[in-house]
């Protein structure tokens, strides 16, 4: 990773439209976060780049990794770790940056298999927060050889990460509003539905939702599904 020169700020530059065009699209999560840690480290220079978000469904809380760009899938599955545990641990607990020339000599860096796997020596390791100042999660970036990241790279990758991590918060909300608006459809559609059934079998309400939901589990398809066959029949 070379010293910050202008070319390398106008990399940047194009790193956050990139990851600020992801914001306002249609892709999901996953394919979020595969953007940010491809662009990353193709824009710093980097050998490599892993992303980890904290998990606050569990009790405690973990952290998990849930991208990098050049490991083979069975490796990100499932890998997390305690918010006192590792490297990524420490930067989210303290919400600061932590640089080391050598990740080998680390105590804390628990990733030493995978460091000798692909030739991993120096990392910065940098909060992904949001405006209120709360770190959802962390960026680490490798290099190959022993480098010293210099402030201005910290800064750099420290303002890609926030970038990221409004990207992630968008696309969760994006998700979540998605669902909530299919569950408000099926419920519409269904109650279109018990209202054919109440008037062509002469059922009462709840008898018709029972008969959509025995017709759903019958023929294994989703209440969504059966309610749109009756809705159709209907039209001819």
């Amino acid at each position: 990773m070379e010293n910050i020169k202008p070319k390398t700020y106008d990399r940047y530059i194009k790193a956050l439209t990139d990851i600020s065009r992801a914001i306002t699209s249609d892709l999901y999560l996953e394919d979020i976060l595969r953007l940010i840690v491809m662009v990353t480290a193709k824009v710093t220079g980097v050998e490599i780049c892993s992303l980890w978000l904290i998990d606050e469904s569990e009790s405690p809380k973990k952290i998990r990794l849930k991208a990098t760009q050049t490991i083979e899938p069975d490796y990100v599955k499932d890998r997390a770790l305690n918010m006192d545990e590792g490297v990524v641990g420490f930067v989210a607990t303290h919400n600061k940056p932590l640089i080391l020339m050598d990740v080998l000599k680390e105590p804390r860096f628990k990733e030493k298999g995978m460091a000798k796997k692909l030739g991993l020596v120096s990392m910065v390791s940098v909060p992904l927060q949001v405006k209120d100042e709360k770190v959802i999660g962390v960026l680490n970036c490798f290099t190959a050889q022993p480098h010293e990241f210099s402030e201005a790279e910290v800064n750099l990758i420290t303002a890609v990460a926030n970038q990221a991590a409004v990207a992630i918060l968008n696309t969760e909300l994006m998700v979540k509003t998605k669902v909530i608006q299919e569950e408000l459809e099926t419920r519409k559609l269904v109650e279109r539905a018990k209202e054919i059934l109440m008037r062509r079998r002469n059922m009462k309400g709840d008898e018709a939702h029972r008969w959509i939901q025995k017709r759903s589990m019958d023929f294994r398809k989703s209440i969504r599904h059966i309610a749109e066959a009756i809705l159709l029949s209907e039209e001819f």
